[in-house]
């Protein structure tokens, strides 16, 4: 469908926005990571969680779209897309969560809170100057690689500024942001006293607070952990039996705080079997982040009297070689897919649809009869 982006809000959305502004406590519990396949291609996953249901997007965003960001002081970096891109978008507005290029070049926002601190504007940067939100979309419509991410960003060609922004709470978005290119090379982005601070991402792991350099280091902690399984040992002279499968990650941390889930992101990915190719990782891809899908309920928060209970609303999978974006909904775990192949990417305007759906039961009963 064609959809003209325009900033105005149909009544339920409005009252969501509202609804959010005052009451919306951000989530911290997004988990992304990346599998490496046996033909030497790749694919890259992460969940996105919130505390309440949002109104997500799937959506294309056309080469030549013009972009204009937002600062406190006003309108900021104007810019037009180099390449096009498809991605999940949050409140039918055009802020990347989570995307993909036609380059292949992957990058999404993940939260940070109590790290995250951006730049103050000036007369002489607001012409730079992006939303937390908005940066993603600057990364994904402009740039084709991680090295030419890098270069932008260390010319200081664009700011994050601590913009608020409707539908995303009282205060400026804490975000720190995930990027992969389509040579398997990874970084993280982290606005850190209010600089825009970039890390190799070996591992291709990135979850939430603290900083990611803290998340390294912590790994140290874990470096007995292994896949292997131990069938005996002695203690003393007496020998004992395992009870059965799993004991080489005994002591791997199974709660869903970030620094938990960074350790078995690491851990997973780097020691999942690879697959043969693309297309088989994308399914491996969803089995790993499994693991770290959220059931409503499990983490939740006391909000005005209230529970708000933090849930995997979305999990997606990219293929960076074959241009193929993926999704499932909480609602609804069918995967579905998006060949940017098959797209107009010079289309005329942005072309959207909703992703919310309800899970399909195939009934089977007749296949017995």
């Amino acid at each position: 469908m064609n959809f003209s982006f325009a900033p105005k809000l149909g009544r339920m959305a409005l009252a969501s926005a509202l609804l959010l502004a005052t009451t919306f406590t951000p989530s911290q519990a997004c988990t992304g990571l990346k599998l490496v396949n046996k033909d030497g291609s790749f694919v890259t996953g992460r969940t996105v969680e919130f505390g309440i249901k949002i109104d997500a997007t799937a959506a294309l965003v056309p080469r030549g779209y013009a972009f204009t960001g937002k600062t406190p002081n006003g309108d900021g970096l104007k810019y037009t897309a180099k390449h096009a891109v498809v991605g999940v978008y949050a409140y039918k507005d055009v802020k990347i969560m989570d995307g993909m290029n036609d380059a292949g070049l992957v990058a999404g926002a993940f939260y940070l809170p109590t790290f995250a601190s951006y730049t103050p504007v000036t007369a002489e940067n607001q012409s730079r100057g992006l939303s937390s939100a908005e940066f993603p979309n600057w990364l994904l419509s402009q740039f084709g690689s991680v090295a030419e991410v890098r270069k932008a960003i260390e010319a200081g060609d664009a700011i994050i500024t601590p913009t608020v922004l409707e539908g995303w709470g009282p205060a400026a978005p804490p975000f720190h942001y995930a990027v992969y290119d389509n040579t398997g090379a990874a970084i993280v982005i982290e606005p850190i006293d209010g600089k825009l601070v970039i890390h190799d991402n070996p591992l291709g792991t990135i979850t939430n607070s603290p900083d990611f350099n803290w998340h390294m280091t912590n790994l140290r902690n874990y470096i007995t952990l292994n896949p292997n399984n131990v069938d005996s040992g002695k203690i003393g002279n007496v020998e004992l039996k395992a009870f059965g499968l799993g004991n080489g990650m005994w002591g791997l941390p199974g709660d869903f705080s970030p620094p938990s889930r960074f350790v078995r992101a690491a851990l997973f990915s780097a020691n999942a079997l690879p697959s043969d190719n693309a297309a088989e990782g994308v399914t491996h891809v969803f089995h790993v982040l499994n693991n770290f899908d959220i059931p409503k309920g499990i983490g939740r928060s006391d909000v005005d009297g209230g529970v708000q209970a933090d849930y995997t609303i979305i999990t997606t999978a990219k293929d960076s070689q074959n241009l193929r974006y993926y999704y499932k909904t909480y609602d609804d775990q069918t995967i579905r897919m998006i060949d940017m192949k098959q797209l107009d990417l010079d289309a005329k305007d942005i072309q959207m649809f909703p992703i919310v759906s309800e899970q399909p039961i195939v009934d089977m009963s007749a296949k017995l009869k």
